[in-house]
Order: C-alpha cells, then sequence, then structure tokens
C-alpha cells in the first residue's frame, strides 16, 4: 500500500472526530498497541477532554506482555507469530476485557527498519477494532516508508477503523 504519511494536523483532526462521536454515543475507548509504541493513545489523549471518551491504552511489545496484559494464547503466538491475524484478534479482545471502555482498536506489525522476512516484510501491520458484545473485525496493511512513516499510517487506519465502527452501530 503506498501512501504518503498523514502529518500531525492529520492525525489530530481524525481524533478530534473520533473523539466527539465517542462523547456523543457515550462510548469509552481502550488501544493495545505493539508497533505504535502508545502512539495511538498519545493522539487521542492530545485532545483536550479525552478523559470523557479514552479509558486506557497498553503498549505490549514482548510475548510475555501480550499474554498477561491482554490475555493472548501462548499458542497462538507460537503458531502464527506475534504479526498475525490471530494475535491482533486475540489482543483487541483482550483489551475490551481489561478495560470499561466498549470500543477497541489493536495492532501489531513490523515497523522496521529491521525484523521483517519474506512472508512478513517491513511495513505488514495488522490492525483489528471490536465493540464490546461484537465482533472482531482484522485486517492486514503493507506500508511503504521508513519506520515513522509506517507507524504515522498505522494511527490513521486505526483512527479511521474506529469511526467505521461507530458508524455500523448507528
Amino acid at each position: 500500500m503506498t501512501t504518503t504519511a498523514p502529518g500531525d494536523d492529520d492525525l489530530q483532526r481524525l481524533a478530534i472526530d473520533l473523539g466527539e462521536r465517542l462523547r456523543a454515543g457515550r462510548q469509552r475507548l481502550v488501544t493495545a498497541e505493539s508497533c505504535t509504541g502508545g502512539w495511538i493513545a498519545k493522539t487521542v489523549t492530545d485532545i483536550a477532554g479525552s478523559s470523557d471518551w479514552f479509558d486506557c491504552g497498553m503498549v505490549v511489545y514482548s510475548y510475555e506482555a501480550k499474554q498477561a496484559m491482554l490475555g493472548v494464547h501462548p499458542q497462538t503466538l507460537e503458531t502464527h507469530g506475534a504479526v498475525s491475524r490471530e494475535t491482533a484478534i486475540e489482543m483487541v479482545s483482550g483489551a475490551l476485557v481489561h478495560s470499561g471502555a466498549g470500543i477497541a482498536v489493536a495492532v501489531t506489525g513490523i515497523a522496521g527498519p529491521g525484523g521483517g522476512s519474506e512472508g512478513k516484510p517491513v511495513g505488514t501491520v495488522w490492525v483489528a477494532w471490536k465493540r464490546r458484545g461484537g465482533y472482531a473485525k482484522a485486517e492486514v496493511f503493507h506500508f511503504d516508508g521508513d519506520r515513522e512513516a509506517i507507524r504515522r499510517q498505522t494511527v490513521a487506519v486505526a483512527l479511521r477503523g474506529l469511526g467505521a465502527q461507530l458508524d455500523a452501530m448507528a
């Protein structure tokens, strides 16, 4: 996927829109982040009043953290790896279980510059979204650019996907 990395203003607009919609729907958000290192949570909490609609964020890089904080099964990680549909779904589901939020996003990927493989090159990112009581949706993306560009694109996709989840609730 060749995309220009969104700028700070773009991310801020996405976060403001999301926050307004979450507040209006009396929803709270939880994030579970691996390759973005908390950037989604930072982006939404940069918005004044975000405590009205942001519950918490979990940054989980190691297998052990994914298991302890989100309940990702060791067998899932062993069989599919951290960067997989299965892991993203378990992360987003675990985020809801371990929070008071009603909607969640989880991201896991390879931001680079190293760590990629033939099957999972740098820029491969799985994003999963889920509403409490609903089914998880997960999608794989293949972003271009350096580490920052990949992470920026991931944050933007995560926020847009949350908006789509809210649309589905309406």
